[in-house]
């Protein structure tokens, strides 16, 4: 009986936290969305509580717009900015800090509830923890990033930090994610292979280094300094690859430096899940491994296509936002099948006897 209630508890806490997955998942396309509309310096105040509301009449309108003519970005980038104009950009900043409120909300009265109802066994305490402490780390982040565009001479946020902020971000989903594997039956029956571990542990090292460049190459507007494929403005390899000093700046202030390296990431990781595809061909068993491998191998694909499509109309606005904006889904979607799988994969246990 004891073990019939603790599977029904813990399909219950599964679900919350598969809720919690899907509004992580919304809240990162919403800061995409913010990123590429350039909205995120349009609310210059952290207000937790007040800030929840925007502003109610014409008043409270014009000096949120006032606040916001103060900023560089206003001054040198959107001056010809009409009061409509900003409350375009004010909406989606808006938008996705209550996105981030709303999930708190429900990570904080999902954990009161289950706590009160006895859900949750001892050996979710701590997961629960870190959860929460990610959770509160990723607000700190949002808002330092936001004040590192409020300083003269700055017309947008600082790309190390918007990075910083998206990285956090999907170690915040690949966490929760995770800890709601360990509370799902389908997932427990493993698939046992060294070869297969190691090669999902280098997709995941590289899929770190794609999506830290791919935040590179949004923060600093990168895709429209090259909007040529499969050339880099005509060059295989960029000549001006090495032109900052010392040297190592070019690894992440040199726009075309990370062009050149986020498009080679992009085709290393399709060939390596091309790889991780051909060897894992003779599992058929476990059908929730080949659904999943399946599904990497064509959302790589799609990623990549993607990203190639985007680059290319990255000087058509409108319809760059949304390439972007899909480009991002997608990463997120390879994130979660690729942890998804690496949760699956176990090494061969080696006896101590």
């Amino acid at each position: 009986m004891d073990g019939v209630l603790q599977q029904r508890n813990n399909k219950q806490v599964a679900i919350w936290l598969l809720i919690g997955v899907g509004m992580i998942v919304v809240q990162v396309l919403l800061g995409g969305i913010t990123r590429l509309t350039e909205s995120g310096l349009s609310i210059t105040e952290w207000k937790p509580i007040t800030g929840a509301l925007p502003p109610l009449n014409d008043v409270a309108w014009q000096l949120e717009f006032d606040k916001y003519r103060g900023t560089d970005q206003f001054k040198y980038v959107h001056q010809y900015f009409s009061l409509h104009d900003f409350k375009f950009i004010f909406f989606w900043e808006w938008f996705h800090r209550l996105w981030a409120r709303m999930m708190g909300l429900v990570f904080l009265f999902g954990f009161i509830y289950f706590v009160i109802r006895r859900k949750f066994n001892q050996r979710m305490i701590l997961p629960m923890v870190i959860l929460f402490f990610l959770g509160a780390l990723q607000g700190a982040i949002g808002w330092l990033m936001v004040k590192s565009g409020l300083v003269p001479e700055k017309y947008f946020v600082g790309h190390i930090e918007l990075t910083t902020h998206f990285i956090a971000a999907l170690l915040l989903l690949s966490y929760t994610w995770w800890f709601t594997l360990t509370l799902l039956p389908s997932f427990q029956t493993k698939v046992v292979s060294n070869t297969l571990k190691n090669l999902l542990i280098l997709i995941l090292s590289f899929l770190f280094l794609q999506l830290m460049y791919g935040g590179f190459m949004a923060g600093l507007k990168a895709a429209t300094s090259a909007p040529t494929w499969p050339s880099i403005n005509g060059e295989a390899f960029p000549s001006s690859f090495n032109e900052l000093h010392p040297w190592v700046n070019n690894l992440w202030n040199n726009k075309l430096a990370i062009h050149f390296i986020h498009r080679g990431m992009g085709y290393l990781l399709l060939i390596i899940v091309g790889i991780f595809f051909i060897r894992s061909r003779n599992i058929v068993e476990n059908r929730l491994f080949v659904k999943l491998r399946n599904g990497l191998l064509v959302l790589i694909v799609s990623q990549v296509l993607l990203g190639i499509f985007a680059l290319i109309n990255s000087t058509h606005t409108n319809v760059f936002i949304w390439l972007g904006v899909a480009h991002q889904f997608t990463a997120m979607l390879v994130v979660i099948s690729v942890v998804a799988l690496l949760f699956l994969v176990q090494k061969v246990k080696i006896s101590t006897r």
